[in-house]
């Protein structure tokens, strides 16, 4: 039997998640995001006053496996589901981790990008890899972004720099990502964890009743709602995969080449 696609340890109040993919780049397959779904179920029904989701290997989490495709059944019969529906089911297991109530932190070791940064964005702090590249390229693959992303990214880094990145699909290190604000941190890689570790220990000694609901009333006091604006993110995604574009940049992804977009 092959090692589970997500790893989970609760130790010292602090749960760990870890995506085991590595020779895949950690990315949205179903055995991935339905262990990362489960796990989170773990956390949230478990003691831990803090959660670090983090990754084995070079990527924290590659987005979308482009081979697999683009959108998800998320049931056994899903003949009855709709483009945006399928796209959505993608997201929703990355969604889960939204329904933890104590703080989580992405510990991200290595590379996350498309989908991959969605589930660092969905988390409450970010540590990044200096040297990592992040960001959100849907719009070099001729799609949509998806995972709430055009909610979150404006209200972590403003909305002039998240119109630059979002717009140009634009690939960041983790030490711009840093200046920027999109990560708390930007370290050497093999400090990643071990700072992660420290931020969550340090939660852990504070009253976890009071995190809990201080978490709850920043995100009550700054209109957030990643769920419903990835529902709506959903439906202009499934129709950008109906385009000749979106087939030219998958393609050009996968054959290593710049796309030539035309406007179809």
């Amino acid at each position: 039997m092959s090692d589970p696609a997500v790893l989970y340890e609760l130790r010292d109040s602090v749960a760990e998640i870890t995506l085991n993919r590595p020779e895949n780049r950690n990315s949205m397959t179903d055995d991935v995001l339905e262990g990362l779904r489960e796990c989170g179920r773990r956390a949230r029904d478990s003691e831990a006053r803090c959660v670090i989701v983090t990754g084995n290997g070079r990527s924290f989490c590659a987005g979308a496996d482009l081979r697999s495709g683009l959108q998800r059944d998320g049931s056994e019969d899903a003949s009855h589901r709709t483009p945006n529906e399928r796209s959505f089911a993608m997201y929703s297991p990355f969604l889960s981790l939204l329904q933890i109530e104590v703080p989580v932190i992405a510990a991200m070791q290595g590379h996350a990008i498309g989908g991959g940064l969605g589930l660092a964005l969905v988390c409450d702090l970010r540590v990044a890899n200096r040297d990592a590249r992040y960001g959100a390229n849907f719009t070099r693959l001729g799609l949509h972004p998806g995972m709430a992303t055009t909610h979150i990214l404006p209200r972590l880094i403003g909305l002039p720099r998240a119109a630059e990145l979002l717009f140009t699909g634009r690939i960041i290190s983790g030490a711009e990502a840093e200046t920027i604000g999109l990560a708390n941190y930007a370290v050497e890689a093999e400090q990643v964890l071990p700072r992660a570790r420290e931020i969550a220990s340090e939660i852990a000694t504070a009253a976890p009743i009071a995190v809990r609901w201080t978490k709850r009333s920043l995100y009550r006091n700054i209109d957030w709602d990643p769920v419903a604006a990835a529902e709506v993110e959903a439906h202009a995604q499934s129709r950008t995969l109906e385009t000749d574009d979106a087939q030219e940049g998958v393609r050009a992804l996968l054959e290593k080449r710049e796309p030539a977009f035309q406007g179809r």
